[in-house]
Order: C-alpha cells, then sequence, then structure tokens
C-alpha cells in the first residue's frame, strides 16, 4: 500500500457474494486497497470497530448495512455511502460487476 492509496471497505450481510465482488474489483488497482465484510453474525468477516476505523470510505450495499455500521460506530457516518445494491447477485455475477462499476467511478471518479 502507498500513502496516498484509499482504504475502501465494502460491506454486505453474509460477506459472500456482494462485498467480496466489490473487493476483487478493486484487489490491485494503483491508489487503492479493499477489504470486504458482513453484518452478520455468521459472515465470513464480520464488520468490526477496527475495519471501520480503518476505512477511509466504506460502501454499503443496504441502507441497513449503514445501521449497523453507525450502531458500532456512529462517527463513521460521513464516511458510509449506501450503494442500493440488493441481495439478489451471486458472487461475481456479471450484472453485479456492471452495476458495481457504475457506481464505483461516479463515487470514486475511476474508469475501468
Amino acid at each position: 500500500m502507498t500513502k496516498m492509496s484509499k482504504r475502501i471497505l465494502f460491506v454486505c450481510t453474509g460477506n459472500m457474494d456482494r462485498s467480496p465482488t466489490a473487493e476483487t474489483l478493486l484487489k490491485g488497482r494503483e491508489g487503492f486497497v479493499a477489504l470486504s465484510a458482513g453484518t452478520w453474525m455468521k459472515a465470513l468477516r464480520r464488520i468490526s470497530k477496527s475495519l471501520i476505523e480503518w476505512s477511509d470510505l466504506i460502501f454499503v450495499m443496504e441502507e441497513r448495512h449503514k445501521k449497523s455500521i453507525l450502531a458500532l460506530k456512529p462517527e463513521a457516518e460521513k464516511k458510509v455511502i449506501v450503494l442500493d445494491i440488493p441481495d439478489v447477485y451471486l458472487r461475481d455475477d456479471p450484472e453485479l460487476i456492471k452495476t458495481l462499476k457504475t457506481k464505483l467511478e461516479e463515487h470514486l471518479k475511476i474508469h475501468w
């Protein structure tokens, strides 16, 4: 990670489909370090205060994920962005990738 890299955290429910797909999109991309987590008790990587503190920006798939983050760390509100991507996709679904790229391009000012 370079000094100028933005630390991006992606959050969904189980950390199985949406957030890992988003994490993969930014992995290895210059200027970014990406991780993903889930809000569910049995998530593959569960959201934590330390992950929230680590991140510069947090992209959540749904409003309820934002609420989970703010319950842990209310002062994180300014760095949480809701993408409004419903839980209807499997990991690496081409339609999910297309939607993520469109939304991330808008927020991160990147081109694919």
